[in-house]
């Protein structure tokens, strides 16, 4: 299967060359990571939290936009607990003299619950009214395409989060991503993915989507210290150089 993949995407080997990319300051804003301790499968406590966060600034972030899951069946977060525990994080930031903005969103998973939360606006949007959404692993939602309409004609951009790592959109050609970019849903690249993290075919398809100018977004998706490793193999890599140098990528839009 991946020669396959590696063929229609022009995947190659990991490689890191000469770079003027030494850390993250050029992206300067991460808007994907799970930061808000005891909210779902991210930071567990308020200490692992800010020795996350001040990771990140050391890597040479300036503001993070943590968005915790929010399912109908699993983590259900609202908008009340999401932004409660984005006003503690800030508190302990303050606390621990580290020089870094701080906001939230959420990591909407295409669900029955979706409809409610349009209909309610229960939405946090950031920046250009950007909402972000994700989808299950093993099968697309029958009802992505309707979900995505409905937050379109509300009003809100739709972000695509690592959408490299949905296997049904790669599995035989490229076509089910153009297809999402001829309705306007921006894309937003997980940096591990261009190391080989979640598997070959993540990388070959993130390596594409970069190639043909399809990525809007980049985000580190950090759970805990374990991706802060991933982050730090990245640099260096020669897609992170081309990704994090391209004029129209929109993170740093949002500082």
């Amino acid at each position: 299967m991946f020669d396959k993949l590696r063929s229609l995407f022009g995947g190659s080997k990991e490689e890191h060359v000469p770079s003027v990319i030494h850390d993250y300051s050029l992206m300067a804003v991460d808007i994907h990571s799970h930061l808000i301790p005891g909210i779902d499968d991210g930071s567990k406590t308020m200490e692992d939290s800010v020795f996350l966060i001040k990771s990140l600034y050391d890597l040479g972030f300036k503001k993070l936009i943590t968005s915790p899951h929010v399912m109908a069946d699993g983590y259900v977060n609202s908008t009340e607990t999401i932004l409660s525990g984005r006003d503690k994080v800030r508190e302990a930031i303050k606390q621990n003299g580290i020089d870094i903005q701080f906001d939230a969103t959420g990591e909407y998973n295409i669900d029955e619950g979706m409809y409610a939360k349009i209909e309610k606006n229960d939405l946090i949007p950031i920046g250009k009214n950007y909402i972000m959404v994700e989808m299950p692993f093993l099968a697309k939602p029958a009802i992505m395409g309707d979900i995505m309409y409905k937050l379109q004609t509300a009003g809100y951009n739709v972000i695509l989060a690592h959408p490299e790592r949905y296997g049904y959109f790669y599995e035989n050609d490229f076509s089910s991503y153009n297809s999402l970019k001829d309705r306007n849903i921006l894309f937003q690249v997980n940096i591990a993915s261009l190391s080989g993290t979640y598997g070959k075919g993540a990388r070959y398809s993130a390596e594409k989507m970069i190639n043909e100018n399809m990525v809007d977004f980049i985000g580190t998706d950090l759970h805990g210290t374990k991706h802060l490793e991933f982050l730090k193999e990245c640099v260096g890599l020669k897609y992170l150089e081309k990704i994090i140098t391209y004029d129209k990528l929109l993170n740093k839009t949002l500082l």
